[in-house]
């Protein structure tokens, strides 16, 4: 593996190890709000941010959410590679039952500071508790890990790529929050191809 002067990790054949880019999407319609199970689509800037991250990459399959701000990136990528690409639910976002398609300043204080203070142990009304998003998407982390594709591109939401890498790097829970994952982040793990355990490479970038 080298890298490059502009800090792209080029990846080589010959090591033999794999790699997984986790990519958040774009800008989505309705602007910042609790969004889990609300399918909005992406603005035409949100197109543009994927498309960017993605500039200069190449991959064997394209994974991604059901919802459209995922997946119809997803299909269109996968079309214009030539690659296939699946579409899993346990990459779906966490649904925020009660808070779905609220702005963070229409929710009230007392409720949001409980969710900021203890993100795992409060569960917002009505919504999936926090072990359950887990649970799901290490499901789908596992069939990532069992696929032979060398560069494999799961396209999905922060509460997921959040549940991700700190299951790379073995964070506790009640941290994933301080992972910053904005629209259109890009990250990417190493799976070593025969001693070790999955790394991470790369996350996110100043744009």
């Amino acid at each position: 593996m080298s890298v490059t002067r502009a800090g792209t990790v080029v990846m080589s054949e010959a090591c033999g190890d794999r790699f997984v880019d986790l990519l958040r999407h774009g800008d989505t319609r309705g602007g910042v709000r609790f969004r889990g199970v609300q399918d909005d689509q992406l603005t035409a800037d949100g197109w543009r941010q994927m498309q960017t991250a993605l500039a200069d990459g190449a991959w064997d399959q394209v994974v991604t959410s059901p919802a459209r701000r995922c997946a119809a990136f997803a299909e269109d990528l996968a079309e214009r590679l030539g690659i296939p690409h699946e579409v899993w639910p346990e990459v779906g976002e966490r649904d925020f039952g009660a808070w779905e398609g609220q702005a963070a300043d229409e929710i009230p204080i007392e409720e949001l500071s409980r969710f900021w203070a203890d993100p795992v142990g409060y569960t917002p009304p009505g919504a999936e508790p926090f072990q359950a998003l887990q649970a799901r998407s290490l499901v789908a982390w596992r069939r990532l890990l069992e696929h032979d594709a060398k560069r494999s591109l799961l396209i999905t939401h922060g509460g997921v790529i959040r549940v991700l890498l700190g299951h790379v790097l073995g964070m506790p829970a009640s941290h994933l929050l301080f992972l910053e994952v904005p629209h259109a982040c890009l990250s990417r793990v190493r799976i070593p191809a025969r001693v070790g355990e999955p790394s991470l490479v790369s996350h996110g970038g100043i744009r």
